[in-house]
């Protein structure tokens, strides 16, 4: 028993509390000594500092009003769920594209009845940087919905209403938002008067609901492969104002049309003239997500903006005919209510804290942690026969790591607050300079795992060099590491805590984010608390740099997780730079293996070194994701009817033929469609693109190649009017010569 710690002298360490900065007055195990002393009063000063920012603002204030301000029995009782929005924030429609739509749950007394929300005319919503994120609304939005009173009710009486509501509210991040609503109204036999605070706009609301096209109007479909073609037609005689080409847009409740797509509207050349009627088509893509048993009719809003910016809706149900030719034409929210309201019971501050703390136990058992998990083990296992005081520091120094980088996170996320963003967890994951520089850094990690170089002789590489210092930094780094990687994955438990800690003012904040690093760290600290425990562990052999190479698989997965995730952010072309990017990088670290192997002579190592730095940089260089750039060309799907067709029309008309699987195709399109003189000299004359996509097989693609003799791709023509016949392009293609192609640019 000698040399063992006495840790009974715990109970001498409480009035030690305040003197955390002498190690002598802490019990032995307990001794932080100096970079602890720091950290201790690290986390003081944060908590501190945290305190004096302010609390997050609502971006969405919610309400339930009325148009009357008082109910007659029997009698339809119009109410509305007003959502105001701050500048830059949107809810959702009914197909909300991305998102979900805003829902109501009525609780009403008995007898009563509730409709549906009548949705009002959506419009495009978009992040901050302009990109289309769905269908909704900004400002201040009101949705109507019509409630039956039973006829029984007695005069006299107040009748309160009430409503759970539910949205998301997003504007270059999203956070869903809930709260229960109450209005009370008096039941009174005289007809109703209106409600002196929202009644005019409530009846407006219900005014501007989109409706059926008025008399001399009407819409008609007409699909041709992935494109349908909406025409609007209205007689000379028909009702005023006309919209404008550029004002119209049509919103799918049924999620037939793709809502991010573009939707490029036409006039009709006679359109108007001598009096007669007006048309205008729009060329609407089909959605690739469309639901089994859509597509038969064309439903949803038209919605229209006229010369003088008023808009309208117009409801649209018409049949889709098939045309072989081709398309004719071409929570932590303010809520207010102007009754009593109440908002939905959130669990106590002190369940919040056992949340998180479960939360982030449960989290070591998520795919993103797994990895770091293992790889912890083999360190706690070649300590097995160490100084247990020396495994007390391993246990702490990790829990040190932990802490600190998810302070680090909680004071980002609070100074953001303060300056008026809102931000959910994992919000890192929303940059794709964040994804790819973790991709990176994880397949790093992943190929030293598997044996193509060593970071270190020790078998917690993850600590890298860190470690050679001592042991104790190889800890605090896993411990930083192990927070980097687990923000994707939300445990069941830690969703509530982590939306409580993203709401709460920012000193509960901290002490939350507190409880679910803790809740991480557990494991680790019971380990080295415990130590006996750890002898329970196999013991170190040969099946540990097996175990090691295993592990460096779910590191392979987690870099194809990031990869997935980027490809949802960036465009095609982007994400094969990234593929090329980490498959350079991957060269570099097994140039750094080959020549710079420990034990190498000091000249190969040199090699090693600036071979693999440079090899580095060059991945990350190509890799690293760019903004794309801007572009208005609208690419149709090929077909010779639609060539035929934009010839009569007298169209000057570009045909690619590609596919993804061509990386000379994908070189060309870099090239040429990121000129933006070739974009202006597109949209200047007016040139219809056309893109036959061969990435799959198609027969009247490699027809029509055969008939130019061509057997592959990449293949590019250029239909001129006046000419007699297209005009292929050679391979490989720069802007010089497509601008020479289409009459742009004088042959040399």
């Amino acid at each position: 028993m000698a040399g063992r710690p006495r840790l009974h002298r715990v109970r001498n360490w409480l009035p030690c509390a305040q003197m955390l900065s002498r190690p002598s007055c802490l019990p032995y195990p307990f001794r932080l000594r100096r970079p602890f002393s720091g950290f201790a009063i690290a986390f003081v000063a944060v908590i501190a500092l945290g305190a004096a920012l302010p609390a997050a603002r609502a971006q969405v204030k919610a309400s339930l009003v009325a148009a009357d301000a008082s109910i007659r029995p029997g009698e339809p009782f119009t109410v509305a769920l007003r959502l105001e929005h701050e500048e830059h924030w949107h809810t959702y429609w009914i197909n909300p594209g991305t998102g979900y739509p805003t829902s109501l749950e009525w609780q009403l007394p008995a007898g009563w009845k509730a409709g549906d929300i009548r949705w009002p005319t959506p419009q495009l919503t978009r992040t901050t940087a302009g990109d289309i994120t769905g269908n909704g609304y900004e400002g201040v939005a009101y949705l109507p919905v019509t409630l039956i009173p039973p006829a029984d009710l007695k005069p006299g009486e107040t009748v309160t209403l009430r409503v759970k509501a539910g949205w998301l509210m997003c504007a270059d991040v999203c956070k869903p938002g809930e709260a229960t609503l109450e209005l009370a109204r008096p039941v009174r036999a005289e007809p109703p008067a209106p409600d002196p605070e929202y009644g005019e706009a409530v009846t407006a609301a219900v005014a501007d609901l989109p409706r059926a096209l008025p008399e001399g109007w009407s819409v008609a479909a007409v699909r041709a492969g992935n494109t349908v073609g909406l025409r609007l037609s209205a007689t000379a005689d028909a009702a005023r104002p006309w919209p404008s080409s550029d004002g119209l847009w049509f919103f799918s409740d049924d999620g037939f049309i793709a809502y991010e797509e573009p939707q490029p509207a036409t006039a009709a050349a006679d359109s108007g003239k001598a009096g007669g009627k007006r048309e205008w088509t729009l060329a609407l893509k089909v959605s690739p997500a469309a639901e089994p048993g859509t597509g038969e009719r064309l439903k949803g809003v038209l919605r229209t903006t006229g010369a003088d910016g008023a808009v309208a809706g117009f409801l649209v149900d018409v049949p889709i005919e098939t045309s072989p030719a081709g398309v004719v034409g071409t929570g932590g929210l303010e809520i207010v209510g102007s009754g009593g309201v109440t908002t939905t019971a959130v669990p106590t501050f002190g369940a919040q804290l056992a949340l998180g703390f479960l939360g982030g136990l449960i989290l070591n058992l998520m795919p993103c942690v797994f990895p770091v998990l293992g790889i912890k083990i083999l360190g706690f296992v070649n300590q097995a026969g160490s100084d247990r005081r020396k495994v007390v520091v391993h246990g702490l120094t990790f829990t040190a790591g932990v802490l600190v980088s998810f302070w680090a996170l909680a004071a980002v996320l609070a100074v953001l607050r303060s300056g008026g963003q809102q931000l959910g967890w994992g919000f890192q994951l929303q940059s794709p300079v964040f994804i790819f520089v973790m991709a990176v850094v994880l397949l790093v990690f992943a190929l030293s795992l598997s044996g193509v170089f060593e970071f270190g002789l020790s078998a917690t590489g993850v600590g890298a060099r860190l470690q050679s210092k001592g042991g104790s930094a190889g800890s605090f780094f896993t411990g930083l590491l192990a927070t980097v990687v687990a923000t994707p994955c939300a445990a069941p438990f830690l969703a509530p805590a982590l939306g409580a800690a993203l709401a709460l003012p920012t000193g509960p904040s901290f002490l939350l984010f507190t409880a679910i690093a803790l809740g991480l760290s557990a494991p680790y600290l019971l380990l080295s608390a415990f130590p006996e425990a750890i002898k329970l562990l196999p013991r170190p052999g040969a099946w540990m740099e097996t175990f090691k190479q295993v592990m460096a698989f779910p590191l392979y997965a987690t870099v194809g997780g990031l990869v997935w995730v980027l490809a949802g952010q960036v465009e095609e072309q982007a994400l094969l730079m990234t593929i090329f990017g980490l498959t350079t990088v991957a060269l570099a670290v097994w140039f750094y293996g080959r020549y710079a192997a420990p034990g190498a002579p000091s000249r190969r190592v040199r090699i090693g070194i600036a071979g693999g730095v440079l090899l580095l940089a060059a991945g990350t260089a190509l890799g690293w994701p760019r903004p794309a750039a801007p572009t208005d060309i609208v690419w149709e799907e090929w077909s010779p009817e639609r060539v035929a067709e934009l010839q009569k029309e007298g169209r000057p008309i570009y045909v690619d033929f590609t596919a993804r699987w061509c990386f000379t195709c994908q070189t060309n399109k870099k090239l040429v469609f990121g000129s933006g003189e070739v974009l202006r000299v597109f949209r200047d004359k007016n040139i219809a693109t056309l893109r036959a996509d061969w990435t799959n097989q198609d027969q009247r693609i490699t027809e029509e190649l055969a008939r130019w003799n061509r057997a592959t791709v990449p293949f590019n023509l250029v239909y001129l009017p006046g000419h007699d016949a297209p005009q292929p392009l050679p391979e490989l293609l720069t802007p010089d010569i497509v601008l020479k192609a289409v009459g742009a640019k004088q042959e040399s």
